[in-house]
């Protein structure tokens, strides 16, 4: 594979996780054809490149299952009672396996559609990143409620879409996310309500024993411990995060 093919391949690659509709669908769709052809040097080639790899972790926020997998581990930490364990490292790592788990079939889907024909010199590079692009705009139309949905197009003053064709990404993305931090923060809900239930318990016995100058976090928190083990909890919660893009 030649050192163009290489670089063409990447601009693939990035480009599906890019918005290909509204005000940005231009602009990205000029530059990637730009940066498949031959019309630059491989030295701007390669400029244009890392400047495309700076908005990966932005697009893997914005477009995939990172964001709700982030929020309900943080929150999970923060019902234990725990500040710092398991460390922000950790649960970035584990978020981002997960994440991978759960767009495994889309990402399946985007190689499919525009990947391999590209490979195959079937479609140019710009068609191949619309038709790549479509797996996640699926993806997220599927997991984005209909009122956020409204609730974006009223703030940026569009027309409301007829059809799953009309959505445009400048008004899918968001609506996307502030349903991905909905449904984070009502599993949350479900999760904090046990622990929620430990600490009350252990302060009523502890006000009934009087011994009010014991904070209640010194028991509560190895029982809350034991409890999240007992259940197996990492595993458990991992798995219904992933459930619920399976479903």
């Amino acid at each position: 594979m030649t050192r163009s093919k290489i670089i063409s391949l990447a601009v693939i690659v990035i480009g599906v996780l890019l918005p290909m509709s509204g005000w940005c669908a231009d602009p990205i769709q000029d530059a990637i054809a730009r940066a498949s052809g031959e019309d630059y040097s491989p030295i701007l080639r390669s400029f244009l490149l890392l400047s495309l790899l700076s908005f990966i972790p932005l697009m893997v926020i914005a477009l995939t299952s990172f964001t709700r997998i982030i929020v309900v581990l943080s929150l999970v930490r923060s019902a234990l009672g725990l500040q710092q364990t398991p460390p922000n490292s950790v649960l970035l790592t584990l978020a981002m396996f997960l994440t991978l788990f759960s767009m495994s079939p889309v990402f399946q889907g985007a190689k499919q559609a525009g990947l391999d024909p590209y490979m195959r010199n079937e479609i140019p590079a710009q068609i191949a990143v619309a038709r790549a692009f479509e797996p996640f705009k699926l993806f997220m139309i599927r997991q984005t409620r209909e009122d956020d949905l409204l609730a974006v197009v009223r703030m940026a003053k569009v027309a409301p879409p007829k059809s799953m064709q009309d959505i445009g990404a400048l008004q899918l993305i968001p609506a996307f996310m502030l349903s991905e931090l909905r449904t984070a923060f009502q599993i949350g809900f479900v999760i904090f309500l046990p622990f929620l239930l430990i600490d009350l318990v252990v302060a009523a016995i502890l006000m009934a024993l009087g011994m009010i100058m014991l904070p209640p976090t010194t028991i509560s928190l190895p029982l809350k411990i034991l409890l999240f083990l007992l259940i197996n909890g990492w595993t458990l919660l991992a798995q219904a995060l992933l459930s619920g893009y399976h479903s």
